[in-house]
């Protein structure tokens, strides 16, 4: 009977396995195992439960627990992977391709070197595969891993002050993004948010379901509620902790319990505020509606006017237009315009005979005739 464990190698590259259930692996053994065409030694993370037959042939096979001779071969490889990696940076340098080298590990057998590297996209390393298998003597194998993986090969202490998630437990890194840490009432500083990697924290993605849980319960700021100590707005909260604090209407912040505080809505909020000003204000009110009234009738009376003497006005130039020019005398009259002679009367000779308006009707030639 076949079962499943967990193995880790010297380049810190994790993978299932498959163990028989006689060898009896515990946590912590270093073993044998065979993957494709070359054995390597690993170390037992943690053993699982029995595999299915159709998924156990996909697995690596463990063989045997690691005996002197496997181990001190291992050792061994140490001082070459070194090696290794400092003729891989060489050529790396030397085809300045963008990459930068993590380590090397040689299988405990020897057939076979694994670099690991990260780089911003994809590279052509082709060339340098070529270059490597040939220097070494040996199959190369390149395998580009991401800013996670590398954090979490090399390990370190997190600001929580505990082991890094992706060194200590994390295997599958899930995407995160920045609504997460709001969901959770976090600074959106890049260094509260950021792990050492420089990417957002693992923690924001598996912590962010149980914020979710915590907030069902808890107002939201800038909420009013009733405190013990009066009437405030809520300014921040803990959700772990599940407490709120309250700016009441003096300036005062004090924290209280979830369960010490009723939020209130906006319209019982506002309701005293209306009540006092209901009955002085109706008068006011028709006052300003009134005004407003007589506001607006009287700017449509001004606009009716102010159009009525535009087209009177437009109907004495059109007339003018069409009247002849008299003269200034100051007594004469008789006919539509005064004449030119003082105290005269009769008909006014046109000033400007050119001009179509004073100029006289030429005679038909049957009135000529």
């Amino acid at each position: 009977m076949d079962i499943q464990i967990t193995l880790k190698i010297s380049n810190g590259m994790r993978f299932s396995a498959r163990a028989d259930a006689g060898l009896k692996l515990k946590s912590g053994d270093r073993c044998i195992f065979r993957k494709d065409f070359y054995c390597d030694l690993g170390t037992v993370l943690s053993v699982g439960r029995e595999l299915d037959p159709e998924k156990a042939a996909e697995l690596p096979t463990v063989l045997h627990i690691a005996d002197a001779g496997e181990m001190e071969a291992a050792a061994e490889n140490e001082q070459r992977n070194k090696s290794a990696l400092k003729v891989a940076a060489d050529w790396v340098e030397r085809l300045k391709l963008e990459m930068k080298l993590l380590n090397a590990h040689y299988s405990v057998d020897g057939k076979i070197v694994i670099f690991q590297f990260t780089a911003d996209g994809r590279v052509d390393f082709r060339e340098l595969v070529k270059e490597l298998s040939h220097a070494l003597s040996c199959r190369i194998e390149l395998r580009q891993i991401g800013v996670r993986d590398e954090t979490g090969i090399f390990g370190g202490i997190s600001v929580c002050g505990q082991v890094m998630c992706c060194s200590r437990f994390l295997r599958e890194f899930n995407s995160i993004n920045v609504k997460m840490a709001k969901d959770q009432d976090l600074s959106l500083t890049p260094a509260t948010i950021s792990g050492i990697c420089g990417r957002l924290k693992c923690c924001l993605k598996f912590e962010h379901e149980g914020y979710k849980e915590l907030e069902k319960n808890m107002p939201r700021k800038g909420e009013w509620c009733d405190s013990p100590a009066g009437r405030g707005r809520i300014v921040d909260r803990n959700l772990l902790a599940g407490r709120v604090s309250v700016q009441t209407e003096n300036g005062n912040i004090t924290v209280f319990r979830r369960d010490e505080i009723t939020v209130v809505s906006p319209e019982k909020k506002n309701s005293g505020s209306r009540d006092n000003s209901g009955r002085g204000g109706g008068k006011e009110n028709a006052e300003n509606s009134g005004s407003r009234d007589n506001s607006g009738r009287g700017s449509d009376a001004g606009s009716e006017n102010t159009e009525r003497r535009r087209n009177r006005r437009d109907r004495r130039d059109r007339e003018g237009r069409g009247k002849p020019s008299g003269g200034n005398d100051k007594g004469g009259s008789g006919g539509n315009a005064p004449g030119n002679d003082k105290g005269g009367s009769g008909e006014s000779k046109p000033e400007n005979p050119s001009r179509p308006e004073n100029r006289q009707p030429e005679p038909s030639q049957d009135g000529m005739e």
